[in-house]
């Protein structure tokens, strides 16, 4: 891909050859990347994961070289100003960040606090403060729970507040990581409706690294794209780069809107689009404009029979915080029962329970002695050790089970500590190094990894030990398109082999196309545990439960003119997609 860049002008951010090498690591990430951002701009940045996207993030703010280590070329100017001549404290006022994970940069001890914490260090009257704080948690939907304290929220809810807390902070330019990847759909929805209002008067930009381009495409002006080395290879406006470089951006494994990988497959078996859609919407009034068709693919779910051997059982759980007036409940007399090799997702709205859930299943947080069987173990009871050679775990927050100092040892730990033999852990060591694209970062230090590194390794941990049941929470988060569907294909081969896989997600179009049953969680309690089909064809139970349905089957319903195509959910129905 050749680059094409935009000409300089007024601009609130220049990036100008922009080279950044973390220490201990040989590769320049980014490396030699040029482009700028005009006032009221909102620029999303795509790569493969560790092109150095989140890296490129840390540096327009500062952070990267003086606080994260790292050798950087180039400049980054901020409204004039070079980035290395002046402190992060300084630069905050003009740039505010969001990072990945949202626990790096919560420090108060209620959620107001968390959004006054930037307005009152610039010396705002009070009055100014705390209308910027309600304002800023109103758009986000967490102005009723201003008064709990972080630790008490749900992933979903952190990222709502870390983002409020940028907002509030009203500086010219926003940076988010991933701001919308462990967000519900309707959280989605207010964290770019909030966006929109922001950058409507022209007076803030935004510069976005995204994967979820469903939601971003209607917000976002321009586009740029890093290659696997982390040079630029297209800068433009959304539609040239999204469409006009569509396929070019698909050989390069990035994120696409589903309706433009739709439209990608489809053209492979020979439907022809006047142009590429971007929105579901357009997908249908595409095909619509085909007078034929070929026929879906009618390619059947797996299913595990109801009479296998129950690989979870769960009855009465209930899960509470808190003591006295301050006790909260987050899961009440929840009753389910997983059989072994179902490939099972887990879905609901942020705070609904779902990964305290899973936790219990996996004995990470002890659950009521009795309420919990997996495995034919009851984790309130088993050992460590033993636990984790049935139940293998993956956290939302990979670097929350990282343990050792390299990328290989992280990958040997669990086995060693079960006294596997050391040349057996070695050969399949080696073996996931490959898998997950880590083999030249075997002696790097884990929290040095990029995040979609650190989610593979996270994944990897968990693989290795051969476990009868792998619960993974969140496993796409961090990953570009290529390595999220090696993932995904990697659970399905174990799912086919007879592991039982339990996904946390909010990526419902992960779910058609992998799960075979659903079980939705709603403030608590569990709704429906049914064959993924009956749960996605079951509109009533999907709105009672926030949720919204995956995108394809958003965009199917909609087309009038070929019903067969209306029940379509699976990107495997489409002729052209890849087995």
């Amino acid at each position: 891909m050749t680059a094409e860049t935009t000409q300089p002008g007024s601009a609130v951010l220049d990036i100008d050859s922009l080279r950044i090498r973390h220490h201990d690591r040989d590769a320049w990430t980014p490396d030699g990347v040029s482009f700028s951002v005009a006032p009221g701009e909102v620029v999303l940045v795509l790569g493969p994961s560790g092109s150095g996207k989140s890296t490129l993030a840390l540096a327009l703010d500062g952070l990267v070289p003086h606080v994260v280590a790292a050798d950087v070329e180039g400049a980054v100017r901020v409204g004039g100003i070079d980035t290395a001549d002046r402190t992060v404290a300084e630069l905050s006022e003009r740039v505010s960040i969001v990072f990945q994970d949202p626990d790096a940069q919560i420090v108060t001890a209620s959620v107001l606090d968390e959004v006054c914490f930037a307005p009152e260090n610039r010396l705002l009257p009070v009055e100014a403060v705390l209308a910027r704080a309600e304002d800023s948690l109103r758009r986000v939907g967490l102005w009723e729970r201003r008064h709990d304290d972080p630790g008490v929220l749900s992933g979903g809810g952190k990222q709502r507040l870390a983002i409020a807390a940028a907002l509030a902070s009203g500086s010219d330019v926003l940076v988010l990581d991933e701001p919308t990847a462990n967000l519900d759909s309707a959280g989605v929805e207010d964290v770019y409706d909030a966006l929109r209002e922001v950058v409507a008067d022209g007076s803030r930009s935004v510069v976005l690294v995204e994967h979820d381009l469903d939601a971003t495409v209607s917000l976002v002006d321009r586009v740029v794209v890093l290659d696997g080395t982390g040079s630029l290879a297209v800068d433009g406006p959304v539609r040239d780069v999204l469409a006009g470089r569509a396929a070019d951006l698909e050989r390069l494994g990035v994120w696409l809107p589903t309706a433009t990988t739709a439209a990608l497959r489809l053209a492979r078996a020979g439907v022809s689009f006047d142009r590429l859609p971007l929105t579901g919407g357009e997908l249908a009034l595409a095909l619509d404009a085909v007078p034929e068709l070929p026929r879906p693919v009618q390619r059947a779910q797996a299913s595990t029979p109801v009479e296998s051997e129950a690989a979870v059982v769960v009855r009465g759980l209930s899960v509470s915080r808190g003591r006295g007036r301050r006790a909260r409940s987050i899961l009440a007399e929840v009753d389910l029962t997983i059989h072994s090799g179902e490939f099972t997702a887990i879905v609901g709205t942020n705070g609904a329970g779902k990964t305290t859930l899973v936790q219990a299943i996996a004995g990470v947080v002890r659950p009521p002695r009795g309420a919990v069987r997996v495995a034919g173990l009851d984790p309130a009871t088993a050992t460590a050790g033993v636990l984790a050679g049935r139940v293998g775990f993956v956290f939302q927050n990979p670097e929350h089970q990282f343990v050792t100092q390299s990328v290989r040892d992280e990958l040997a730990y669990g086995p060693l500590s079960t006294g596997m033999d050391p040349a057996l852990i070695d050969e399949r060591v080696d073996g996931l190094l490959e898998r997950f694209g880590l083999t030249e970062a075997a002696h790097v230090n884990p929290f040095l990894l990029s995040g979609g590194q650190k989610r593979r390794l996270s994944v990897g941990t968990a693989l290795i030990g051969g476990a009868d049941v792998l619960v993974l929470d969140e496993p796409t988060f961090g990953q570009d398109r290529a390595r999220a569907d090696e993932l995904v294909g990697l659970l399905s081969d174990l799912h086919r082999s007879g592991t039982t896989v339990i996904v946390v997600t909010h990526d419902m179009q992960l779910v058609a196309d992998a799960a075979t049953s659903i079980a939705v969680v709603a403030e608590g309690r569990l709704l429906a545990h049914s064959p993924a089909e009956t749960v996605l064809g079951d509109d009533e139970l999907l709105e009672r439960a926030g949720l919204r349905l995956p995108p394809l089957a958003q965009a199917m319903r909609r087309v009038r003119r070929h019903p067969e195509w209306r029940s379509v959910s699976r990107l495997s129905q489409l002729p052209g997609a890849a087995s």
